[in-house]
């Protein structure tokens, strides 16, 4: 009896542990408490710290400053920035003709534009005003 109570208390301790790690995710079942989140391009979860293109956040009047990343589709005619704008936690902005320019739909509050900057780096403008680079 003792062994079954014991046993039946270690049981329930152990779902208790299970629910408390782990237990953020979010309606795709990704762990926001370790730092994922989930991607449309790629239809899975992501670390955006963990992501090939990081841009720091350029000027910001709180004392912190924020990064984003950027994910294209593998035929690059969309981009996915990791933004938070109202609901969603990224946008996906469409290629602009055949160039290397990416703009958010209309659907979007505001307008959102990611455009090559310097070499190798890109920079993300909102409302025409430079936001990550």
């Amino acid at each position: 009896m003792k062994k079954t109570i014991l046993l039946g208390a270690m049981f329930l301790g152990a779902i208790t542990f299970a629910q408390k790690v782990g237990g953020d995710r979010d309606v795709h079942g990704c762990i926001g408490s370790a730092g994922y989140t989930y991607s449309q391009l790629r239809n899975n979860c992501v670390r955006v710290f963990e992501q090939k293109i990081k841009l720091n956040e350029v000027s910001s009047d709180k004392s912190y400053s924020t990064m984003t990343a950027v994910i294209f589709s593998k035929n690059m005619k969309k981009a996915e920035i990791f933004i938070p704008d109202g609901n969603a936690k990224s946008i996906i902005l469409d290629r602009q003709g055949k160039g290397k320019i990416w703009k958010s739909g209309s659907h979007i509050k505001d307008t959102y534009v990611l455009v090559p900057y310097k070499k190798t780096g890109y920079q993300i403008k909102k409302n025409d005003v430079v936001i990550y680079q």
